[in-house]
């Protein structure tokens, strides 16, 4: 048996598992492990006497991979970022979000969820985890909208769906991740999630507002508040833009010349400010031990994720899947563009029973070098590829685009994480109508990928100025 048939044997065999409900990174470590174990056996005849040596020349070259790929510098960006999220929280600053984005466009229909919108984009530029806004709002908007009579379902969806912006607005863990994977520049990629981030936001915020305005039950606007006291909201909410800042200078001198530091350091800087800024608002030992704790929590999370799927991926390489599968793609007679709209329904379908951090880090070995042989091959110019975007500019948009689909994942059923925190923090809520609530979502975010899609500058134009 050739090792391309292994590679597609132990990957279904990997997919079955994880649809059964066995966690993504037990899977991809028990598959590829499984995997290299048949290859090196394969390549000895099956010789009974051989399988020993297989079992010890597959276990060891597993065994290498956590050390060697997870001890990269750019993974300990993770959990600054997850870290400055929890900080802020504690520090009050979520809080001063959404009272500072009440004030401002409460008055719209829908106005809280279009300032749980707003304010969830705002948290999400210092925080890398969607999970922790999505909880941390879940505390703060839903009782607010909730005594307004707003929509109990409504009311959720919005906060789950609003904590998916964490997944693009940088600092974002996923990004770092997909960087690491595909062998890109850290921070290009961060700077590429702002400018698509904010035009999420603006999507999901107008889609409040028409299903207020279509369904009046849903969300009554707030009124009432001077525009002194909406002055008066901003210097509390503003210590978020002083770390974004903090954060971006470090990884583009907007002066010009050499940065001033690699992202790792500026996530790091941005964590101490959060945590000088926590500590002046009152935060004791025990917020700052829990957290620690909650940081702890959520890197080992990823982190194991990682461990288990890089063995996988070690696998897919003696395999030579990622290889194959590219040249399967170019060879398609179907438009490029026509392709890569079906790679991303695959992406969406395939989100509905995974998460999106073991989504990406399964399948970009395989799909993201077919796209980038389907837009010309990594050296191409703009002009000659096949999207309109060269060879880096191209691992870059599809990145914003592959991590806007992860976003999906988190609000669909049956494994939407968002959804199942938001639950777990509103006991009155079932997750069936927090799926409900969060479900027109999906309009919204079919509309931004078409956009990112059909104007791939929307994502390029600020990398483009560091250039």
């Amino acid at each position: 048996m050739e090792p391309i048939d292994i590679g597609l044997i132990v990957s279904g065999f990997m997919l079955v598992m994880v649809i059964l409900g066995m966690r993504v990174a037990f899977a991809a470590a028990l598959a590829g492990l499984t995997g290299l174990i048949w290859i090196f056996w394969a390549k000895k005849g099956y010789d009974p006497s051989a399988f020993t040596w297989a079992l010890t020349v597959a276990v060891k070259t597993a065994g290498q991979v956590p050390h060697s790929k997870v001890s990269s510098q750019a993974l300990s960006l993770i959990p600054t970022f997850i870290l400055i999220g929890y900080l802020a929280y504690y520090a009050g600053l979520t809080r001063a979000l959404f009272e500072a984005a009440k004030r401002w466009v409460g008055w719209l229909p829908g106005g809280l969820g279009v300032a749980t919108v707003f304010a969830t984009a705002g948290f999400a530029a210092v925080s890398g985890a969607s999970v922790a806004t999505s909880a941390v709002f879940a505390r703060i908007a839903i009782p607010e909208m909730l005594k307004l009579g707003y929509d109990r379902r409504f009311a959720a969806g919005v906060v789950a769906a609003g904590g998916t912006l964490a997944s693009l607005i940088p600092p974002s863990a996923i990004l770092v991740i997909y960087a690491i994977i595909v062998e890109q520049d850290v921070g290009m990629l961060l700077l590429a999630g702002f400018v698509p981030g904010a035009v999420s936001a603006l999507i999901y915020g107008g889609l409040v507002v028409l299903m207020a305005v279509t369904f009046k039950e849903f969300g009554p606007p707030v009124r009432g508040f001077s525009w002194g006291e909406r002055f008066r909201s901003l210097p509390a909410a503003s210590p978020i833009i002083f770390v974004v800042v903090i954060i971006i200078c470090f990884i583009y001198n907007p002066f010009g010349g050499d940065a001033w530091g690699t992202p790792t350091e500026g996530g790091a800087l941005g964590a101490f400010v959060v945590f000088c800024m926590a500590v002046y608002k009152g935060m004791r030992w025990p917020q700052f031990r829990d957290s620690l704790l909650e940081t702890a929590k959520l890197a080992v999370m990823i982190f194991t994720i990682i461990w288990g799927v890089l063995v996988y991926v070690r696998f897919l390489g003696f395999a030579d899947l990622p290889g194959a599968f590219s040249d399967w793609i170019t060879s398609l007679e179907q438009s490029p563009m026509l392709t890569l709209v079906l790679i991303l329904l695959a992406y969406a379908v395939l989100g509905m029973f995974m998460d999106a951090i073991g989504m990406l880090l399964l399948t970009l070995p395989v799909v993201y070098p077919a796209v980038i042989a389907l837009n010309g091959g990594p050296d191409v110019s703009a002009v000659d590829s096949a999207f309109g975007v060269s060879g880096t500019g191209c691992a870059i948009w599809f990145g914003i685009l592959v991590v806007k689909m992860a976003e999906l994942c988190l609000i669909t059923p049956p494994i939407g994480l968002n959804c199942f925190v938001v639950a777990g923090v509103r006991s009155d809520i079932s997750v069936q109508d927090v799926f409900r609530g969060a479900s027109p979502f999906f309009v919204a975010d079919a509309m931004t990928i078409a956009v990112l899609v059909a104007f791939p500058s929307i994502v390029l134009w600020l990398p483009g100025l560091t250039s």
